[in-house]
């Protein structure tokens, strides 16, 4: 089942009622209308708050936190700046953080040589689809070793990104720079929760990553897994800014946009799906390789 992810850019009283989430809106005499906007906590995925005059009961946090729910909470200048998850995601978690912190150190190195195999091949995927040469993208796919020790990942993003968007915006990408690099953050941010949210869903730990290793990162893993995916908000960033819309600020009609990520075409071992539900094959596969059953992560490809 595809989860819903809602956006909440408005000031509005959140409570929950009957496994309902009940949406109030504020009016000029108070709380004392409710819209009847009603969502079934359980067909809820991600939620984001993005407005300094939403409030949210206790009760409500609860119970779409026991439904594996991913908040993110936005700042004052509307850009994401936390991620909320569920610290009991699956009744084997236990067991499985033990397979995950046991993980021998070449069996991370090839997971991680999966990870930037199936990147690169998605970055050179997009890339051809607007009429990039790409066959030394290939060549560093199929070049990668255990561990990437060659940094063909990094070799790969700088050819990448000099050719994705049109020579006349002169982009380049830095986490702080000029857009659309804020449209490509807040994607990014979305599909972070995202795949936290599948990972704690399959009783990973998302503290504990393959490769991304720094100590004050919560989401270490989320980092790692989503590598493969990070094309699939490229493209829908690349679309923004071929059509000419004016993409200097995250406009409401850009976040709607970028809000799509979660149920974006995929293709994944064979079989066409929603990302949000082929990324828990992902996930699935993951753990799979921390037991010792399956030796490949099932990672995205385009459609």
């Amino acid at each position: 089942m595809i989860k819903k992810t809602l956006y909440f850019g408005n000031p509005a009283y959140l409570c929950c009622q009957n496994e309902q989430l009940v949406i109030n809106v504020p009016h000029a005499k108070g709380f004392d209308k409710m819209l009847g906007n009603t969502i079934p906590i359980e067909d809820i995925g991600i939620v984001i708050l993005d407005h300094q005059q939403i409030t949210i009961t206790q009760h409500l946090l609860t119970r779409l936190l026991d439904n594996n729910v991913a908040f993110i909470n936005c700042d004052d200048k509307h850009l994401p700046s936390g991620l909320m998850l569920n610290l009991s995601g699956h009744t084997l978690q236990q067991v499985r953080f033990k397979k995950q912190i046991d993980a021998s150190v070449p069996l991370k190195k090839q997971l991680w040589q999966q990870t930037v195999k199936a990147k690169i091949t998605n970055q050179a995927a997009l890339l051809s689809q607007i009429g990039i040469e790409t066959q030394n993208m290939h060549l560093w796919a199929n070049d990668v070793k255990s561990g990437d020790g060659e940094y063909h990942e990094a070799r790969a993003a700088a050819y990448y990104w000099k050719n994705l968007f049109p020579k006349h915006i002169e982009f380049k990408r830095e986490r702080e720079g000029a857009q659309p690099n804020g449209l490509l953050n807040y994607g990014y941010s979305i599909l972070r929760a995202t795949v936290a949210r599948g990972l704690v869903a399959s009783g990973l730990l998302a503290t504990l990553g393959i490769f991304h290793r720094n100590q004050y990162n919560a989401y270490a893993l989320a980092d790692d897994i989503m590598e493969p995916y990070r094309p699939f908000v490229d493209q829908i960033v690349l679309g923004m800014v071929k059509s000419g819309v004016a993409f200097d600020e995250l406009n409401s009609t850009i976040k709607k946009q970028l809000l799509s990520i979660p149920v974006v075409d995929i293709k994944i071992d064979g079989k066409r799906s929603p990302l949000m539900v082929g990324l828990q094959r992902t996930t699935a596969s993951l753990v799979e390789c921390y037991e010792g059953s399956a030796k490949r992560i099932l990672y995205p490809e385009f459609v």
